[in-house]
């Protein structure tokens, strides 16, 4: 039973030192066992202070990848090895090299949902709760944002002191929203209020009553004095917020909201983890490694 592997997991964790994160898209039964629960920078934030010498990532390669540049001296294992991103492997360092010769007075700003390589080209790194914060804050006016061209127009329509030059990429996931999912949402559920993610098209995040990121969509709905709610991220959420929020009513904005690549990790697979019979070791050569890193330090510096 899915009680037995969760307490054997719990056993396991304690004996062999490993802390165990999990991405907010992750089935409520993975989050259970964790030892943190949240967005991907997060998660990395709490591996680097976390006290166990190694980290199993229960989310896709990138963020894993993240929790290897902040945590060099930690074992880092992803869960399920071919759990990557689409988003973030839309671009590759040579193709925005070539891009920044085009706008060379242009600061590269990626989104935390690239890959190591990819961050070393990037003058900064923004999540999607610090996006607007960071390009605010950033001395340059010209701004090159990547990959994610929805994250990057609903920064852009904020901040017309700057100019933003956006590439075509994105969330497929999100992406898929349309207009019309929204009005067929609001015309089943007309006292909901509509959360979405800032990954969705403008067409939809113009028609919602809050947009931020997934811990953003989470702790509002949890404060909000409304009693129900559509949700415009991974349908996991969805689930997650019934267990958290039980006199509240959660509906999908639409069944298609669901993240293939974060559905691939299971409880199994964190058990095979813990037995070292599973999973993928993230290894980064230093000199990577240090070089992506500088674009999430400068996130920090402007207050991310």
């Amino acid at each position: 039973m899915i009680k037995d592997l969760q307490a054997e997991i719990l056993r396991l964790k304690k004996q062999r030192d490993v802390c165990i994160l999990a991405h907010s898209y992750m089935s409520e039964e993975i989050c259970e066992v964790a030892d943190f629960v949240g967005d991907s920078y997060a998660l990395a934030v709490k591996a680097k202070t976390a006290e166990q010498s190694s980290v199993i990532m229960c989310g896709v390669r990138f963020m894993a990848e993240t929790v290897k540049m902040l945590s060099p001296q930690k074992k880092v294992l992803l869960a399920n090895p071919r759990a990557g991103c689409p988003m973030a492997e839309q671009m590759d360092r040579g193709v925005i090299a070539e891009v920044k010769k085009m706008y060379p007075d242009y600061a590269v700003v990626a989104y935390i949902n690239t890959t190591a390589e990819l961050k070393t080209i990037a003058d900064y790194c923004v999540t999607s709760s610090s996006a607007l914060k960071i390009c605010r804050a950033v001395p340059e006016k010209n701004i090159l944002f990547i990959p994610d061209i929805n994250l990057g127009t609903y920064i852009a329509e904020r901040l017309p002191e700057k100019n933003f030059k956006l590439l075509s990429g994105g969330c497929p996931t999100h992406a898929k929203i349309e207009r019309e999912d929204v009005l067929a949402a609001r015309e089943r559920h007309p006292d909901a209020l509509l959360l979405v993610h800032p990954e969705c098209r403008p067409e939809v995040t113009k028609l919602a009553d809050y947009v931020g990121s997934t811990s953003g969509i989470m702790d509002f709905a949890e404060k909000s004095q409304g009693k129900e709610f559509i949700i415009g991220t991974e349908n996991s959420i969805v689930q997650h917020l019934q267990f958290r929020c039980p006199d509240k009513k959660f509906y999908p904005l639409s069944k298609n909201l669901i993240c293939p690549n974060m559905k691939l990790t299971t409880l199994p697979d964190v058990y095979a983890c813990l037995m070292g019979d599973g999973g993928e070791e993230i290894v980064l050569n230093e000199e990577l490694r240090v070089a992506a890193v500088k674009c999430i330090e400068k996130m920090i510096e402007y207050g991310g």
